[in-house]
């Protein structure tokens, strides 16, 4: 199971040709088990409200249209995202390190600093 970080949402749907090859074919076979946090979609939105994002629509409606599941943010992931070491201080990122390890999920992103905690990644 998958979950993407917010770049590679994008990419996914502007820009599919930074994608590797395999990271399309992981994503494309993983196609129900491929989630979008709700951080995500909020830090996109932001990014689109904002002026800095061309994209029609909201971020979840095309992320549910390419069948990605939208995985909410609870309090257990909120506690974890609090007690994890500083590594990153984003807090979008933070987040998803905290989901990726509870869920059980593998994420999918370019950003290195995920290396430094207990989490599978994917590099897409």
């Amino acid at each position: 199971m998958l979950l993407l970080d917010s770049h590679v949402v994008m990419w996914w749907l502007l820009e599919p040709e930074r994608l590797s090859a395999a990271a399309i074919e992981t994503i494309t076979s993983a196609q129900d088990r491929v989630y979008v946090s709700s951080a995500s979609i909020w830090e996109l939105e932001m990014k689109r409200f904002a002026g800095r994002l061309d994209v029609p629509g909201g971020i979840a409606d095309h992320a549910v249209e390419e069948g990605f599941t939208p995985l909410p943010i609870s309090a257990r992931h909120a506690t974890r995202a609090a007690q994890l070491p500083m590594h990153h201080k984003d807090p979008f990122d933070r987040m998803l390190v905290a989901q990726a390890q509870l869920e059980h999920l593998t994420l999918v992103t370019s950003d290195r600093q995920f290396a430094a905690y207990d989490v599978p990644v994917l590099l897409p």
